[in-house]
């Protein structure tokens, strides 16, 4: 009977323990003031397209913030939206609303490239549409992605496109600037107009080196030095030096293709994009984002070098 006590006695500490770690994670998450919604901003028969939205701490619907619409990556094939949900709640935090974009993808939904870029730009036309809803300014918008979501959020400056039936084109799409990770910027180079049965017309009208102006809204562009699409980001920057855009540039040494989803690189180029908003006045005050060095660094490397393993496991256990 004492050997039952002291285990009863045990286990309720040990419960209590476990509820009280609970309860102080649910304090901090709420304590961090950041809340989520999902909101449908386009339905195509059965298919919903939703805009996931982070809002700031302190957030209210008479608020005018500034608004960064993320597109995922995944070559207009697959991605998620969870692939910007770190830079997303860091920009948050940081007082801006942040919006991540799903859209219609081939591996999903038979699609080719340019009627991604159809839903990029609805979805532009949407939280502009909905800036009282959002609490946001409307003309402080921020568009953001990386590889094929970088592409899309570059088509947003573009201003005749490929457009949805239905799209109300009293709205603009372009944006007040652009935050681009080794993004896709002309269908006109390296076979990509295979994607869209090489039509021309198409594949001009989704390139958004072919419409750049000395007027084109700001952007940072981001890329490694070891991406071949990096070639994309030089064609940009000749042209903004040439016609008088701003374009600034982020290179990564040794960085491959989605170098920005890893540590270091994931802390080192938002603390880029915060500065670069911050310089066009968006932000204010210095980055709250630390980069990792050390024993933690090694860390996080061995933890993302394992969920690489794995995913290669898994994709090796699928039947081809």
């Amino acid at each position: 009977m004492k050997f039952s006590s002291t285990i009863l006695s045990i286990c309720l500490t040990l419960l209590i323990t476990v509820f009280c770690f609970t309860m102080q994670a649910i304090a901090q998450e709420g304590e961090s003031g950041l809340s989520t919604r999902a909101y449908v901003y386009k339905s195509i028969g059965e298919r919903e397209l939703k805009m996931h939205v982070d809002f700031p701490p302190g957030w209210k619907k008479t608020d005018t913030r500034p608004v960064i619409v993320f597109f995922h990556g995944g070559s207009w094939k697959g991605g998620s939206v969870k692939a910007f949900a770190p830079q997303a709640k860091y920009f948050a935090g940081r007082g801006l609303v942040c919006t991540r974009v799903d859209y219609r993808l081939k591996g999903k939904d038979g699609v080719t490239p340019d009627k991604c870029v159809e839903d990029a730009r609805c979805a532009v036309r949407w939280v502009r549409a909905n800036a009282a809803e959002l609490g946001i300014d409307s003309q402080k918008l921020i568009t953001a992605g990386g590889s094929a979501g970088g592409h899309l959020a570059a088509c947003a400056m573009i201003p005749e496109s490929v457009e949805a039936a239905d799209a109300d084109l009293s709205i603009s799409t372009i944006p007040q600037a652009m935050v681009l990770f080794n993004p896709v910027l002309s269908f006109m180079y390296g076979g990509l107009l295979n994607r869209i049965n090489g039509d021309e017309e198409i594949g001009a009208k989704i390139s958004p080196i072919l419409h750049v102006k000395p007027d084109t809204a700001p952007s940072i562009v981001m890329f490694g030095t070891n991406d071949r699409l990096k070639a994309f980001g030089d064609l940009w920057w000749a042209k903004a030096e040439e016609i008088g855009f701003r374009a600034d540039k982020y290179i990564a040494k040794g960085g491959g293709h989605g170098f920005f989803n890893k540590s270091p690189w994931l802390e080192r180029t938002m603390i880029a994009a915060d500065k670069f908003l911050a310089s066009l006045g968006y932000l204010e005050g210095e980055p709250t984002i630390v980069v990792p060095t050390g024993e933690r660094l090694k860390a996080l490397q061995a933890e993302q070098d394992g969920e690489v393993t794995a995913r290669q496991r898994n994709q090796k256990k699928k039947p081809q």
